[in-house]
């Protein structure tokens, strides 16, 4: 007993309980007010060595480039992650706002964003992605309502519903989305959550330090046998089985499960538009007015040994990973990691098309 450190048995400990109960840890990440580590269009998920067709703002290592290729990210100088040892990148499309006025745009800062590494109840044992693994969730041609306004994480029941917004209010009465909305006109309510639902909300997000938040869950199940680059077959979402479990098909690697969630900062929008029940400024930056095609990427560039321990032994919750005790390669306390663009966004302040001049889709159009 005494070669086994008490330390060495909470984590034994939590490996077990992970199976039987979820926990999860959120990262966090370091970067200057109202920025990603970098903006542009750039996607070496769906558009390696190329422009990508619309912009993204991207976190993460510094080894982001237009290809990313095996473990490179292991190799990046820095991140902006506060956990050293995660040199992964993170992104999604940006957020722009359409005046009113005469149609031009103006780039949503980031307010802030974090992922959720959450270890959910299962049969199967947890293990750390695979340095190179790269994945999406979300539909970037979407312009049609989902099934639901809803979440619909469960493979067995049809169409994934990986995507949503939520939006925080001062008066939490209020409705977000038109109650007698279908979908095709404007988005709609969550039926078990008033905050949130599919497609961009009609109301401003005046929450406390909480605005109009895109949310995107990830697939943790991995089929080796696809491979890491092969992003529309390598990955599913578990399917439930008894117990408050979800594991994956045979032969799969159980992986965390990431949830997205990013703030932006549309208060300072807040006396552009008039609310009226029915339409909304934002749009995202493919051109979208709907919300629908929100999606998210991932290449993991996690030191494997590093995961498995956060995995294993940290149930930080919000809290984040980084208060967790002994964490291999330490806790990165401030350094933002900016990452040059190779096709920067324009500078100017209203742009009259979008970059990649993505026309405007959806409702009202």
């Amino acid at each position: 007993m005494k070669a086994i450190s008490l330390y060495s048995l909470a984590i034994l400990a939590a490996a077990v309980t992970a199976k039987d109960e979820g926990t999860f840890a959120v990262l966090h990440f370091n970067n200057e007010a109202g920025k990603f580590s970098t903006e542009g269009r750039m996607d070496p998920v769906v558009s390696p060595g190329s422009k990508s067709t619309h912009s993204h703002g991207i976190m993460g290592g510094s080894n982001f480039d237009l290809t990313v290729e095996k473990d490179q990210l292991l190799d990046s100088k820095c991140t902006n992650a506060k956990i050293i040892n995660d040199k992964s990148n993170y992104w999604v499309p940006g957020l722009w706002f359409q005046s009113p006025v005469n149609g031009t745009f103006k780039k949503v800062p980031l307010f802030y964003m974090n992922v959720y590494y959450k270890f959910d109840a299962t049969n199967d044992e947890i293990k750390a992605f695979p340095p190179g693994l790269k994945m999406m969730s979300g539909d970037a041609l979407k312009r049609t309502p989902p099934s639901t306004g809803g979440l619909q994480l469960d493979p067995s029941q049809g169409e994934i519903q990986a995507v949503q917004w939520t939006c925080p209010t001062q008066d939490g009465n209020i409705n977000r989305y038109p109650t007698d909305s279908d979908g095709t006109k404007s988005g709609m309510q969550d039926p078990t959550n008033k905050g949130s639902g599919a497609g961009f909300p009609v109301v401003n997000c005046d929450g406390y330090a909480s605005p109009l938040r895109q949310d995107i869950h990830m697939p943790s199940c991995y089929n080796p046998a696809a491979g890491l680059d092969d992003y529309h077959n390598n990955m599913a979402f578990p399917t439930p089985t008894s117990g408050g479990k979800a594991d994956c098909p045979q032969g799969w690697t159980h992986v965390a499960h990431l949830f997205y969630e990013v703030y932006y900062d549309t208060l300072k929008f807040q006396n552009d538009w008039d609310v009226d029940g029915q339409n909304q400024p934002f749009v995202l930056s493919n051109g979208d007015r709907t919300g629908y095609s929100s999606h998210a990427d991932f290449i993991s560039g996690w030191d494997t040994d590093t995961l498995q321990t956060i995995i294993d032994g940290c149930n930080a919750g919000d809290a984040g990973m980084d208060t967790c005790p002994e964490i291999p390669g330490g806790v990165n306390k401030d350094d933002t990691c900016e990452i040059p663009s190779a096709f920067p966004d324009p500078t100017d302040e209203w742009i009259t098309e979008l970059p990649g001049d993505n026309p405007l889709s959806g409702w009202g159009v």
